[in-house]
């Protein structure tokens, strides 16, 4: 990592300045975050940024060869398969941990997803970051290939609304202002014009869908789908009226069914020099040592089920063991000195958007920090200098 601008800023952080940069993310929009935001973003150094932006080219690569589409065509569960799906899904997120191997800190490939993240929010943090943190230099940046602001947001917009009046289009999502990711969707419609609905909200009138905007019924041509499936199988209370299974008459921006194509069920047919080993739990070689490995649910989200040590009477327990996956277990690097002590750990996810007659483009990025096993909030209860942020490197 970058040492001097890291030296830079811990030498200028205050309490003060992370209060303002709380201030500046919780009310710009209608929503707060509802997750931790870290005291601090990460600084890469130029050889670092060249590895992951190409480690994440080459992996996005393999998920548009004809070997890959054959591996992910069984990736659907029985009964869960959308129609009218799209060529290709039109957002790739690649999670890649920053790990210690030897004298380097690498990146390795963790997970990925061809599915949304937050496109908005991060645009807004880098803004407040800037504002709260006036010694960051403007010349270091989160984005990739030199696009700029408006770039950006002009490939979001095309990208979402394309042609269609914003007001029908909507980001569909379970209860949106409950979700941890609220702010996103709240930037997103301070962006773009496009509004969070809940899914139970949606009428259904044949095979069109409909929405009630300031007292008036509006109908939905594109549908920015945040619905996570998991999510939505775990809340058999909600009363829907219509069911994603449905031939419907709009344009899922994100096809549901991408989010099975490309997502830890590609793991074991990736191969490159950032990936680590990973097969399927029933495939699992008898020669390799279970406990070099870590067991994950192939389609939860937020790192809900997996077990940091498996064992083999574990996996002969499993009720589908053709639904879990074994990942080699990475070192991630402590590389992140804070003014308080302990150093951090990080992972950066690599965000594409991948506009519907090209291909994907890297265009920004997003930080998760822990001083603990995995990444995710529980571990990390009660210490700072952790939670999501950016990884800014200098620009060309």
């Amino acid at each position: 990592m970058h040492p001097e601008a890291r030296a830079r800023f811990n030498a200028d952080f205050t309490p003060e300045k992370y209060s303002a940069l709380l201030r500046c993310v919780n009310e710009s929009t209608r929503w707060p975050a509802g997750f931790r935001v870290s005291e601090t973003p990460i600084f890469l150094t130029r050889e670092f940024t060249g590895e992951a932006v190409y480690a994440a080219n080459e992996i996005a690569a393999q998920t548009q060869t004809a070997e890959f589409v054959k591996h992910a065509a069984s990736a659907i569960p029985s009964g869960l398969e959308v129609p009218n799906e799209s060529r290709h899904p039109e957002f790739l997120i690649i999670d890649l941990g920053i790990c210690a191997e030897g004298d380097r800190v690498v990146p390795r490939l963790i997970e990925l997803q061809a599915f949304p993240s937050l496109f908005g929010f991060q645009f807004l943090l880098l803004g407040c970051m800037r504002k709260a943190y006036p010694a960051i230099p403007h010349n270091w940046t989160s984005s990739f290939g030199g696009i700029k602001d408006e770039a950006y947001l002009d490939l979001l917009r095309q990208t979402i609304v394309a042609d269609a009046n914003p007001e029908n289009v909507v980001l569909l999502e379970i209860e949106p202002e409950k979700q941890k990711t609220r702010i996103d969707f709240a930037c997103t419609e301070s962006l773009l014009g496009v509004r969070p609905v809940c899914l139970t909200k949606v009428k259904k009138r044949g095979r069109q869908l409909f929405y009630e905007r300031d007292g008036r019924e509006v109908r939905i041509e594109r549908i920015y789908n945040r619905v996570i499936f998991d999510e939505l199988t775990r809340r058999p209370d909600l009363n829907l009226p219509f069911r994603f299974q449905d031939d419907l008459d709009v344009k899922w921006v994100g096809h549901p069914n991408w989010y099975f194509r490309i997502s830890k069920h590609s793991l074991p047919f990736l191969k490159t020099k950032h990936t680590s080993p990973a097969f399927f739990s029933d495939e699992f070689p008898a020669k390799e040592d279970i406990a070099d490995y870590v067991l994950k649910p192939l389609y939860s989200f937020a790192g809900l089920g997996v077990d940091m040590e498996p064992t083999r009477e574990k996996l002969d327990t499993l009720e589908k063991p053709q639904e879990w996956i074994l990942q080699k277990k990475v070192q991630y690097a402590e590389f992140v000195p804070t003014v308080e002590g302990p150093r951090s750990k990080a992972e950066i996810r690599m965000m594409f958007i991948w506009p519907e007659n090209g291909e994907p483009t890297l265009v920004n990025n997003l930080v998760r920090m822990s001083q603990g096993k995995m990444m995710g909030v529980d571990v990390n209860k009660d210490k700072t200098w952790v939670g999501s942020n950016i990884a800014l490197h200098e620009s060309a």
